[in-house]
């Protein structure tokens, strides 16, 4: 036992070690260190035999050191500790433990701790090493965490001091707001100024403070609303004096575990002209939710963001809590064809008009429809939006024209998906049977006797098909004749 540089010895040595054997021996030394030398003598310091407390340690530093001077298995600045280590082993003081290098073939050295005891019988000296990979990992460790925190540190440091940079520079009015009890924390200088003091002054105030009674109950609902939902619409409030108009909004986040509110104060007259205002924000988004076309935002992977009433009314839902988070694929034509079509014009081209489909009711119902989709890839989110036209009473109209005048062949073919199969064939085939009825006409100088017979028709039935396409006129003659 070591108590400072004392070394106690067993008191009863004798009677225990006394009739230890030469295995026993070798085992209590292997089982007390990692590694142990048997060298020749104190001088030379051969090595003569090597025991390993590990079969990993022994394939990382063995390399055939039996008959090697244990300085030369070493590196060049851990040699003075083995000459050291040799020159106290044979001293009656009690061996002092020194941190030597070993070669190692993987490259990186290998540190063991050793200390060094003559055996004084045979005069060799047996080397005990404790290795110190374990604590020099744990110690690389330690020094990688610490610099990981000191540049984490670093980072969240300068992210503040941008953020605070920010805060104070900017032209908004902005309030930091503890949740629980109201008080103001933080002010920029903009608040102090549209409120009508110094920021410092307003911190540690109640909010709301300095607005009339009615500004007062609407910004205390304000932030009540926000701390139930998580978001609302802003609204106007009037200074306590009466002459002066905010557009206040707010904002709930937390830190750690306590909920603060961000309130932003704006002149009402403020940025009036301005499309980006948070009046007039609000009248864009009133508008686009009474719009009678359908309206959605969706990110970019197709789920919905926002709806307006007429695309819930399309898609037979009763609130936007349904549609929303939900794919528009859902709704949305031939699963898995319109929408990946829609998404690939987007990608190429940024926008989409007059996107031909069917809207699928939650109910079964379904309804032709026009989509005009644009992508919108810059800012913070990133996000698709589409107008849904209902043209349903558009395309009846235009099935109706198609039975008695038929398409040309672009037009036949812009049909392909919005028209069932068998109309488009009973189309076709009208087609190209006015332009047979034409093309003969055309050969035999209108001669509609001539043209039957190279029809192989009968004359009748040419007139009744001159009259179905509106070919020419036909003669008293010819209507008596069919």
């Amino acid at each position: 036992m070591i108590q400072g540089d004392e070394v106690k010895p067993f008191s009863v040595k004798n009677k225990c070690f006394s009739e230890l054997d030469a295995d026993t021996a070798g085992k209590l030394i292997t089982v007390a260190s990692d590694i142990a030398l048997v060298l020749a003598d104190a001088k030379a310091g051969v090595i003569r035999d090597v025991a390993f407390g590990s079969n990993d340690l022994a394939d990382e530093v063995a390399d055939a050191w039996i008959g090697k001077p244990w300085s030369e298995t070493v590196t060049v600045e851990s040699r003075p500790k083995v000459d050291a280590l040799l020159r106290d082993s044979a001293g009656p003081d009690a061996p002092r433990w020194r941190m030597v290098n070993h070669k190692s073939g993987a490259g990186t050295d290998v540190p063991i701790l050793y200390a060094a005891v003559k055996v004084e019988k045979s005069g060799e000296v047996i080397a005990f090493g404790r290795s110190m990979r374990p604590m020099a990992t744990l110690q690389q460790q330690l020094v990688s965490a610490q610099q990981s925190m000191e540049r984490e540190f670093l980072r969240l440091r300068q992210t503040e001091a941008r953020h605070r940079l920010l805060f104070q520079l900017s032209s908004e009015a902005v309030l930091i707001v503890d949740a629980s009890t109201r008080k103001i924390l933080e002010a920029n200088p903009a608040a102090g100024v549209l409120l009508g003091t110094g920021a410092k002054d307003l911190l540690g105030r109640t909010f709301p403070d300095g607005f009339d009674a009615a500004g007062t109950d609407a910004l205390q609902s304000l932030l009540a609303a926000v701390r139930a939902t998580g978001r609302t619409d802003g609204l106007a409030v009037r200074a306590a004096g009466g002459d002066r108009e905010f557009w206040a909004t707010a904002s709930l986040f937390r830190e750690e575990r306590a909920s603060f509110f961000l309130i932003r104060l704006a002149a009402a007259g403020a940025g009036a002209n301005d499309p980006a205002s948070p009046r007039r924000e609000s009248k864009v988004i009133e508008i686009v939710a009474s719009a009678p076309e359908g309206f959605i935002v969706t990110d970019l992977d197709g789920r919905i963001l926002f709806s307006n009433r007429a695309f819930l009314d399309l898609a037979q839902l009763a609130t936007e809590e349904q549609a929303r988070n939900e794919p528009l694929e859902r709704w949305l034509g031939r699963p898995g064809v319109d929408f990946n079509l829609l998404t690939a014009q987007l990608r190429e081209h940024g926008s989409l008009r007059l996107f031909a489909t069917q809207l699928r009711g939650e109910f079964g119902s379904t309804v032709d429809v026009e989509i005009c989709a644009v992508s919108v890839v810059d800012g913070d989110e990133p996000c698709l939006g589409f107008t849904i036209r209902d043209v349903g009473q558009r395309v009846t109209f235009d099935r109706q024209v198609a039975r008695d005048k038929p398409r040309s062949v672009d037009q036949l073919t812009e049909l392909v998906g919005r028209v069932p199969l068998k109309d488009l064939v009973r189309e076709s085939t009208d087609m190209i049977e006015k332009l047979c009825i034409e093309a003969a006409l055309e050969i035999t100088g209108d001669n509609r006797a001539s043209a039957a017979e190279i029809l192989g028709l009968s004359r009748q039935s040419l007139y009744a098909k001159l009259r179905r396409y509106g070919l020419g006129e036909l003669t008293p003659a010819d209507e008596q004749l069919e």
